[in-house]
């Protein structure tokens, strides 16, 4: 079932044109990859259907679970069912770990069950039972990275955002977090995610979609992207000075819509 229809979205930045007629569908239990390089138009899409831009889309319809979501504000959105982690973590730096996953669960009224979901978050990060005292604002960045998808998991979400989980962090605390991501959508979540780290982004998720100034360029699923040469070679490795040259045509060539 598709949980998440964008269609033919456009999104301004005041004369800047940020996404350019994009259309996307999430099906549920899946987790759905947008990949890019900065200012492709990643976050963006995340933005856009949380309603955390004025006035955007300019053009388009975004539907969630088939009821018209685009318009609503933020607030709306999430009591529907959508939870997002933004680039950068933004967590309460001055309320402990308890108090931040607490406002994570701020629309419940259900005490009981918030208590259970605090034993299932602290199963998938130990690490934040461990600092359930401890201010935010000096966790490490992996930890802080660990209580803004946990406090975002306390909504109990239908869909989860994740932005750029991986930003910032070392290449052994990256995938951790990845497996985590993984385990947790195993479990029942789904999951759109915006990464610009390709290679493991593609191997924990189902589908993957490439984005460049604006546009889906690519589409397919993940293991296929995967074992694509170009996509090896543009998004997973640097590319030769020969290879270069060739990639306006691979663009050209691959462009999908």
């Amino acid at each position: 079932m598709a949980l998440l229809e964008i269609k033919n979205i456009e999104t301004f930045y005041t004369l800047i044109y940020a996404l350019r007629g994009v259309s996307l569908t999430v099906e549920e239990g899946t987790i759905t990859a947008i990949l890019g390089n900065n200012g492709a138009g990643k976050s963006t899409i995340l933005k856009t259907v949380m309603g955390l831009l004025d006035d955007q889309p300019d053009k388009g319809t975004i539907e969630f679970m088939g009821k018209r979501i685009d318009g609503k504000d933020p607030e709306v959105i999430v009591r529907m069912g959508i939870s997002y982690v933004p680039e950068g973590r933004e967590v309460f730096e001055e309320l402990s770990v308890k108090e931040n996953l607490l406002m994570g669960a701020y629309i419940r009224k259900d005490r009981a069950a918030i208590k259970k979901d605090f034993n299932q978050i602290y199963k998938y990060f130990p690490v934040l039972k461990e600092r359930e005292e401890q201010w935010a604002g000096t966790l490490s960045g992996g930890e802080q990275q660990m209580l803004a998808i946990g406090r975002a998991l306390m909504n109990r979400p239908k869909l989860l955002f994740l932005d750029e989980p991986s930003l910032g962090l070392s290449p052994i605390l990256v995938k951790e977090i990845f497996e985590i991501i993984k385990t947790i959508n195993q479990e029942g979540a789904t999951i759109l995610l915006v990464e610009q780290n390709a290679r493991m982004a593609l191997s924990i998720s189902d589908i993957g979609l490439i984005i460049e100034n604006g546009r889906f360029v690519m589409k397919g699923k993940s293991k296929e992207l995967m074992e694509d040469k170009d996509v090896q070679e543009f998004y997973m490795g640097m590319r030769s000075e020969e290879s270069a040259k060739g990639y306006q045509r691979w663009k050209r060539k691959k462009r999908w819509r």
